[in-house]
């Protein structure tokens, strides 16, 4: 996959996301939650532009996991606001596809990242 087409999907995950928000009711539970996801939504597109200008390996790491750890966040609150039925059934099922989607593809992308972190120092021993 293409740095741009990760970035683009990271982007329309928290477009879309910010719309069902937008979306949900005035009550207060409604909003603390729409607050919530809203910035964990929204964060892993930013952090990944960050992580592509990361100034080592280390920091991509720990800028790549940043976004893991915000998409889990978002995987939780969009779980609870399915059980609460706050929103349409149909569009947060999908959202939830596209997260398990992105979800699966930081897992990865940290776990190569550390190889080959791990790989080149162990060249340099050598």
């Amino acid at each position: 996959m293409k740095r741009n087409d990760l970035q683009n999907r990271l982007i329309d995950f928290g477009v879309n996301t910010t719309n069902i928000c937008e979306k949900l009711p005035a009550s207060y539970t409604a909003r603390y939650l729409a607050d919530q996801l809203c910035r964990s939504a929204l964060s892993p597109a930013l952090n990944y532009g960050e992580a592509q200008m990361a100034e080592s390996r280390k920091d991509f790491i720990h800028k790549m996991k940043v976004c893991l750890k915000e998409l889990k966040e978002s995987e939780v609150s969009l779980e609870i606001i399915s059980r609460k039925n706050y929103g349409k059934s149909e569009e947060i099922e999908k959202l939830k596809g596209e997260l398990d989607q992105l979800i699966s593809i930081f897992v990865k992308s940290v776990q190569t990242a550390r190889k080959t972190s791990t790989s080149k120092i162990n060249n340099i021993h050598s």
